[in-house]
Protein backbone atom coordinates (compact mmCIF):
# COMPACT_ATOMS: atom_id res chain seq x y z
CA UNK A 1 0.00 0.00 0.00
CA UNK A 2 1.45 3.57 -0.88
CA UNK A 3 0.67 6.22 0.59
CA UNK A 4 0.34 9.96 -0.95
CA UNK A 5 4.22 11.16 -1.43
CA UNK A 6 5.50 8.07 -2.00
CA UNK A 7 7.08 6.37 -4.73
CA UNK A 8 6.93 2.26 -5.21
CA UNK A 9 10.39 0.94 -5.69
CA UNK A 10 11.01 0.57 -9.95
CA UNK A 11 10.59 -3.40 -10.79
CA UNK A 12 12.74 -4.99 -12.84
CA UNK A 13 11.66 -5.66 -16.48
CA UNK A 14 12.36 -7.75 -19.42
CA UNK A 15 12.82 -11.20 -19.88
CA UNK A 16 14.05 -13.60 -17.40
CA UNK A 17 17.25 -14.64 -19.03
CA UNK A 18 18.07 -10.60 -19.10
CA UNK A 19 17.26 -10.93 -15.25
CA UNK A 20 19.21 -13.57 -14.77
CA UNK A 21 22.18 -12.17 -16.37
CA UNK A 22 21.89 -9.20 -14.67
CA UNK A 23 21.76 -10.84 -10.92
CA UNK A 24 24.86 -13.41 -12.27
CA UNK A 25 26.49 -9.84 -12.76
CA UNK A 26 26.22 -9.23 -9.07
CA UNK A 27 27.40 -12.10 -7.90
CA UNK A 28 30.17 -11.91 -10.13
CA UNK A 29 31.27 -8.95 -8.65
CA UNK A 30 30.24 -10.37 -5.35
CA UNK A 31 32.96 -12.65 -6.18
CA UNK A 32 35.37 -10.59 -7.27
CA UNK A 33 35.55 -9.21 -3.90
CA UNK A 34 35.75 -12.54 -2.61
CA UNK A 35 38.47 -13.25 -4.25
CA UNK A 36 40.41 -10.30 -3.31
CA UNK A 37 39.76 -11.18 0.47
CA UNK A 38 40.89 -14.74 -0.38
CA UNK A 39 43.84 -13.31 -1.91
CA UNK A 40 45.06 -10.80 0.62
CA UNK A 41 44.32 -13.12 3.57
CA UNK A 42 46.42 -15.82 1.95
CA UNK A 43 48.94 -13.38 0.30
CA UNK A 44 50.53 -11.34 3.25
CA UNK A 45 53.69 -12.22 5.37
CA UNK A 46 52.39 -11.30 8.84
CA UNK A 47 48.96 -11.30 10.26
CA UNK A 48 48.72 -7.45 10.50
CA UNK A 49 49.60 -7.45 6.33
CA UNK A 50 47.12 -10.55 5.66
CA UNK A 51 44.26 -8.47 7.85
CA UNK A 52 45.35 -4.96 5.45
CA UNK A 53 45.37 -7.07 2.38
CA UNK A 54 42.62 -9.19 3.10
CA UNK A 55 40.33 -6.34 4.15
CA UNK A 56 41.91 -3.69 2.31
CA UNK A 57 42.26 -4.81 -1.48
CA UNK A 58 38.08 -5.51 -1.47
CA UNK A 59 37.94 -1.97 -0.14
CA UNK A 60 39.51 -0.19 -2.36
CA UNK A 61 38.22 -2.34 -5.37
CA UNK A 62 34.21 -1.91 -3.77
CA UNK A 63 35.39 2.03 -3.52
CA UNK A 64 36.27 2.22 -6.65
CA UNK A 65 33.57 0.70 -8.45
CA UNK A 66 31.29 2.28 -6.60
CA UNK A 67 32.33 5.64 -7.85
CA UNK A 68 33.10 4.98 -11.61
CA UNK A 69 30.57 1.63 -12.42
CA UNK A 70 28.18 1.26 -10.11
CA UNK A 71 24.66 1.92 -11.60
CA UNK A 72 24.41 5.37 -9.44
CA UNK A 73 28.18 6.15 -9.43
CA UNK A 74 29.43 9.22 -8.28
CA UNK A 75 31.02 10.12 -11.23
CA UNK A 76 29.55 8.52 -14.38
CA UNK A 77 32.49 8.23 -17.17
CA UNK A 78 31.98 7.19 -20.61
CA UNK A 79 31.37 3.25 -21.48
CA UNK A 80 34.89 2.92 -22.07
CA UNK A 81 36.01 3.92 -18.57
CA UNK A 82 33.22 2.52 -17.10
CA UNK A 83 34.28 -0.57 -18.97
CA UNK A 84 38.27 -0.48 -18.22
CA UNK A 85 36.68 -0.48 -14.29
CA UNK A 86 34.80 -3.11 -14.81
CA UNK A 87 37.76 -4.94 -16.49
CA UNK A 88 40.47 -4.31 -14.03
CA UNK A 89 38.53 -4.63 -10.51
CA UNK A 90 36.78 -8.20 -12.11
CA UNK A 91 40.40 -9.37 -13.85
CA UNK A 92 42.32 -8.45 -10.40
CA UNK A 93 39.61 -10.73 -9.19
CA UNK A 94 40.30 -13.41 -11.73
CA UNK A 95 43.79 -12.79 -10.91
CA UNK A 96 43.28 -13.30 -7.18
CA UNK A 97 42.16 -16.82 -7.92
CA UNK A 98 44.65 -17.38 -9.95
CA UNK A 99 47.09 -16.48 -7.41
CA UNK A 100 45.86 -18.39 -4.37
CA UNK A 101 46.86 -21.65 -6.66
CA UNK A 102 43.29 -22.31 -8.67
CA UNK A 103 44.12 -21.40 -12.42
CA UNK A 104 41.22 -23.23 -13.77
CA UNK A 105 39.10 -21.37 -12.24
CA UNK A 106 40.57 -18.30 -12.84
CA UNK A 107 39.63 -18.66 -16.59
CA UNK A 108 36.36 -19.72 -15.91
CA UNK A 109 35.87 -17.09 -13.41
CA UNK A 110 37.68 -14.60 -16.63
CA UNK A 111 35.15 -16.31 -19.50
CA UNK A 112 31.95 -15.71 -17.15
CA UNK A 113 32.98 -12.21 -16.39
CA UNK A 114 33.66 -11.46 -20.27
CA UNK A 115 31.01 -12.74 -21.49
CA UNK A 116 28.43 -11.37 -18.70
CA UNK A 117 29.94 -7.87 -18.73
CA UNK A 118 29.66 -8.06 -22.77
CA UNK A 119 26.07 -9.02 -22.84
CA UNK A 120 25.17 -7.08 -19.79
CA UNK A 121 26.45 -3.87 -20.92
CA UNK A 122 25.29 -4.26 -25.16
CA UNK A 123 21.49 -5.10 -23.34
CA UNK A 124 21.75 -2.30 -20.76
CA UNK A 125 22.20 0.06 -23.58
CA UNK A 126 20.06 -1.01 -25.68
CA UNK A 127 17.03 -2.16 -23.16
CA UNK A 128 16.31 -5.50 -23.27
CA UNK A 129 14.86 -7.80 -26.23
CA UNK A 130 10.99 -8.91 -25.99
CA UNK A 131 10.34 -12.29 -24.80
CA UNK A 132 13.27 -14.33 -25.05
Amino acid sequence: MTGEGRSTPATPAGPAWFMANELLAFVVELAALGALAWWGFATGGGVVARVLLGVGAPAVAAVVWGMFAAPRARFRPPLVGVLLVKAVVLGCGAYAVHAVGHSGAAVVFGVVVVVNTGLAETFRRRGPVAAG
